[in-house]
């Protein structure tokens, strides 16, 4: 798979990247911080969606301008969960099985029984990975995090265990959710992309987010809208940077 080593696919990746930092006026760091051109306007975000997206290349990354706003990480929490339970957890085939259930069907049930076994994962994850708007307390279902605290996450765990049965099974996520919801929007859209987790609001106003992952970068949004309103911020951010070297993936 493109994230296991250095391919043309990553490089092509990451210069779809540039493309897009480029595109947008985004704030562009690699190592030193040199922000991206600022003479080109950017497009139009609409403020109900956050979007980062993070190079595995540490340090390199863009973002909206309110990509570290703290906001309900509904069913991404499952991520932060999943990966402490497979590194710190009792390594039970039951455990796995949970997790295995939380990532590709983003079953709850799995995620209160582990969130019952493991109370402190999600806050422990956080500060394992200097995730500043990742808090846990409460229960899962009211966790909060970020778009870019969660592209973070990704991005790192591509580069320090890029063979983590979560990534390998964000890979192959169900058609349907454990509650029949599809699974099929907003970044999981994009060009290049290999894995997607899915989370959305079941009670009040719609609310939704994804995050994916391809050859050499990651992604995360997530908007206070519907599903599809998410999907059309996603492309229409990303799509023309990014989709001018890819055909679309439908």
């Amino acid at each position: 798979m493109g994230v296991r080593s250095a391919t043309f696919g990553t490089m092509r990746a990451a210069l779809c990247l540039g493309m897009a930092a480029a595109h947008l006026g985004w704030t562009a760091s690699i190592g030193s911080g040199q922000p991206a051109p600022t003479d080109i306007e950017p497009l139009d975000v609409p403020a109900r969606t956050s979007i980062s997206v993070r190079s595995i290349v540490p340090g390199a990354g863009w973002g909206t301008a309110n990509e570290t706003e703290e906001r309900a990480a509904l069913s991404l929490s499952k991520l932060f969960i999943a990966d402490y339970a497979l590194r710190h957890g009792d390594g039970s085939p039951a455990d796995r099985d949970l997790c295995e259930r939380m990532i590709r069907k983003s079953d709850d049930a799995a995620a209160d029984r582990l969130a019952a076994e493991y109370p402190s994962a999600i806050d422990d994850i956080a500060r394992e990975y200097g995730l500043r708007a990742t808090h846990g307390a409460g229960g899962w279902e009211f966790s909060t995090t970020s778009t870019a605290d969660v592209a973070d996450f990704l991005a790192a765990k591509i580069r320090t265990e890029p063979d983590s049965p979560l990534l390998a099974w964000m890979e192959e996520p169900a058609d349907k959710a454990a509650d029949g919801t599809r699974q099929d929007w907003g970044t999981a859209r994009l060009p290049q992309v290999l894995g997607t987790k899915w989370g959305w609001s079941d009670v009040g106003d719609p609310e939704v987010a994804s995050a994916s992952f391809g050859p050499g970068f990651t992604v995360a949004a997530h908007t206070y809208g519907t599903a599809d309103q998410q999907t059309q911020d996603v492309l229409n951010v990303l799509w023309g940077p990014i989709g001018t070297l890819t055909p679309p993936r439908h």
